[in-house]
């Protein structure tokens, strides 16, 4: 019976993952760091669909090779403004409706932090985040607790994003997010998080 209970709690550990909020209209998105380009060129549907004036873009940690060129003066594009390249001068987004954010984050706590202070200053009551899916339910529950109950917060996902919830086992890079995800996301319930 236990190991019944065992297999089917490990089956829906995909859909604890994943929360789906429905799409509305927003003051801006704010695009997570993380994923290549997938994030971002959501970020630009969403745009072009009309659902916010702008897109702001999270830029990670800072590498060492970035602090040696940094301290040599030499500045390398930063993933954020690498990302709004893509945005302006490929995807021919407004330039002035797209900011590559210069405060490096470590993490979904960091940025949730970063938007709290830019929402504040801004006074927004409605916030898209764009993460992966299988980070929706965790960067929900980060980003309503930094941000407050006035501002509401929708976390999306990207339509191209190929986590499956319901057999996220099925596919090798789906179980390592899985399994990476899912500790990150009891560290929270629990407490222990930013």
């Amino acid at each position: 019976m236990g190991l019944l209970a065992a297999v089917l709690l490990c089956r829906s550990a995909g859909r604890l993952l994943v929360e789906t909020d429905a799409m509305a209209p927003a003051d801006a998105i704010f695009v997570l760091d993380g994923s290549f380009i997938e994030r971002a060129v959501e970020a630009a549907d969403l745009f072009r669909a009309g659902f916010a004036p702008r897109i702001l873009i999270s830029r990670g940690a800072r590498d060492p090779s970035e602090q040696t060129f940094d301290a040599e003066g030499v500045h390398l594009p930063t993933h954020a403004e690498s990302l709004r390249d893509v945005l302006v001068n490929r995807l021919g987004l407004p330039a002035g409706a797209v900011e590559a954010l210069a405060e490096p984050v470590t993490s979904t706590a960091d940025e949730a932090a970063l938007a709290a202070r830019r929402v504040a200053r801004d006074r927004w009551t409605r916030l898209i985040v764009i993460t992966d899916r299988d980070a929706t339910r965790r960067t929900g529950y980060i980003f309503r607790r930094k941000l407050g109950s006035g501002v509401v917060v929708v976390v999306w996902a990207s339509r191209r994003d190929r986590y499956n919830p319901s057999a996220w086992w099925t596919d090798r890079s789906t179980v390592r997010s899985t399994f990476y995800e899912l500790p990150k996301l009891l560290i929270y319930w629990a407490g222990f998080g930013g």
